[in-house]
């Protein structure tokens, strides 16, 4: 796997790491699939998909066939384009890619040191500039990641944005205008991707998942958190299988 090459990623990626061992939490994924019924469907993403496999659980259930998964957990945009890159090696042709990404660009700093201010505090009016800045340049990247996979011959596009964090070990509600923010700017990324598929289409969970739908660390999906992000996929997934 090529991805968490980045310096600063590891850094961030090891300070983040100390504070799930120091909340008697860690970072693991579920396998990944390089071989699956249904080879040119592809799960790229972070751990709201990598670290229980629940939401491709569902939706493996549902289609009756397997897909493809290299989504892992703490993965940023560039992780997830590292991803894409060996999903290609592996088997290029791909025609359907069911995905998240920019999440850990946000939680992970903020959840070390919140060097770019994304946590809102009380006194705050909004979201910080330097809080929006980051999250322009993860726009900035995943713009890029999706028109090299219309380039490609990528012909569908379903990408999962992030619901509200709770308070929990890892979480936060301090985060979620950056949740907003971020949302907003993913939803625009695939709306602007000019070489996008033609088929490309954001799903917000916000209006469905609550926090009851949120594991005790305060981010990741719980079974019903996962059965409902899965069913958002399954309705833009299942026409195009």
């Amino acid at each position: 796997m090529k991805g968490f090459k980045s310096g600063k990623s590891l850094y961030l990626i090891a300070a983040f790491a100390l504070i799930l061992v120091g909340t008697g939490c860690s970072i693991i994924s579920v396998p990944i699939i390089t071989n699956a019924g249904r080879n040119d469907v592809v799960n790229l993403g972070d751990s709201i998909f990598a670290l229980s496999g629940k939401i491709q659980d569902y939706l493996h259930a549902w289609s009756g066939t397997t897909f493809r998964r290299y989504a892992l957990s703490g993965s940023f945009v560039s992780h997830v384009s590292d991803q894409y890159d060996d999903a290609r090696a592996d088997n290029p042709y791909i025609n359907t890619i069911f995905m998240d990404g920019g999440g850990n660009d946000i939680l992970i700093p903020a959840c070390a040191f919140d060097p770019y201010n994304c946590k809102k505090d009380w006194w705050e009016s909004g979201l910080s500039s330097t809080c929006k800045n980051l999250i322009n340049d993860v726009y900035v990247d995943m713009v890029n990641l999706l028109n090299r996979m219309g380039t490609d011959g990528v012909d569908n596009i379903i990408f999962l944005g992030y619901y509200h964090l709770k308070n929990g070990l890892i979480g936060t509600t301090a985060l979620n205008p950056a949740v907003d923010y971020g949302d907003a700017k993913l939803a625009l990324a695939i709306a602007n991707a000019t070489a996008a598929p033609n088929y490309r289409v954001f799903l917000d969970p916000r209006p469905s998942c609550t926090s009851s739908d949120i594991t005790y660390d305060g981010v990741h999906p719980n079974d019903s958190g996962s059965y409902k992000c899965a069913a958002l996929i399954w309705a833009k997934l299942q026409p195009k299988l």
